[in-house]
């Protein structure tokens, strides 16, 4: 998440009321999760297991729960619960903003499309032309989408992240300040749910299509031209590459990349990141090899009984 303008350290440990290390006037352009992290940006870390990982990222400011010592050329924001003021940077900089009118008055809708009945479209949307927007669809603030886009009824685009921190008194969540991005001519079917980036976008590219009742977590970008059958979910900062293809209740982890040409069968349960190929099973096995023991285990099992 970009800022609408570059801070100084000391800005951004003002509002947070923190105490900082390095140049008071360093300049900060933006706030992200270590993932999409670039030069300008803020990155939180609070568990020694991914102090290094932070540090040595492309972030040019840290924001963590202890002192150590400041890398070259970055500064280091210390905070007793860098989760907490995380969200706070995140409410400050992009704040929630309720809506009052079913359709926003700052929303843009292209020429030639249709929106049905009972559509809910949040402040700052955009949507393309010749797009066909079906009844009880909600497209959250932010949301952007592209020419020729077709989404069924009751999906939702733009909820928050399932992203939490276990604390004694319960879960506290991470606050969702990125968007989604629909690109041409991708078709939703009914009953999805699209989470919005934590601080980046959930990407959905051009000529996928997507049936019923698909989940696809934060942050996931989902490559071209690819088909996912219905009730598959998939969980946040995920890479799907072009052209593949996805058969119904496949589950894929978090953080994971699928090559390009990739087939998952149907039910197939993805624990790794995997190379181009076709996987059955839980955990995902190479298809073919998995028949082979299918017909293994049956051949041996008939001669068992006679």
């Amino acid at each position: 998440m970009k800022f609408k303008q570059t801070y100084t350290l000391k800005q951004i440990a003002d509002i947070i009321g923190s105490e900082f290390i390095g140049d008071e006037n360093f300049t900060i352009k933006g706030i992200n999760e270590i993932h999409v992290v670039e030069k300008g940006d803020i990155v939180f870390v609070d568990h020694p297991k991914y102090y290094n990982k932070a540090l040595n990222s492309a972030a040019t400011t840290i924001l963590i729960n202890k002192k150590v010592d400041c890398p070259k050329g970055k500064t280091l924001l210390i905070s007793e619960d860098p989760f907490r003021d995380f969200n706070i940077l995140i409410n400050h900089f992009n704040p929630f903003i309720a809506s009052n009118t079913t359709i926003s008055d700052c929303a843009v809708i292209g020429e030639n499309s249709i929106i049905q009945p009972n559509v809910f479209i949040g402040k700052n949307v955009r949507i393309g032309k010749n797009c066909v927007i079906h009844a009880n669809v909600v497209i959250n603030n932010n949301c952007s989408i592209g020419d020729g886009v077709i989404i069924q009824s009751n999906t939702v685009l733009g909820s928050d992240a399932f992203y939490y921190k276990k604390r004694s008194e319960g879960f506290d969540r991470l606050l969702s300040g990125g968007s989604v991005i629909i690109e041409n001519q991708v078709e939703l079917g009914a009953s999805c749910t699209i989470d919005r980036g934590v601080t980046g976008d959930t990407k959905i590219k051009e000529g996928t299509k997507i049936d019923n009742q698909v989940h696809i977590g934060h942050d996931t970008v989902i490559g071209r031209k690819c088909l996912i059958a219905a009730q598959t979910g998939i969980a946040g900062c995920t890479v799907i590459e072009d052209e593949v293809t996805i058969w119904g209740q496949v589950g894929i982890i978090s953080g994971l990349t699928i090559e390009k040409g990739t087939v998952l069968m149907a039910q197939t349960g993805v624990s790794k990141s995997l190379k181009k190929g076709t996987y059955y099973g839980t955990p995902q096995r190479q298809y073919r090899q998995t028949l082979k023991e299918i017909i293994y285990l049956k051949n041996a099992t008939n001669k068992d009984k006679n």
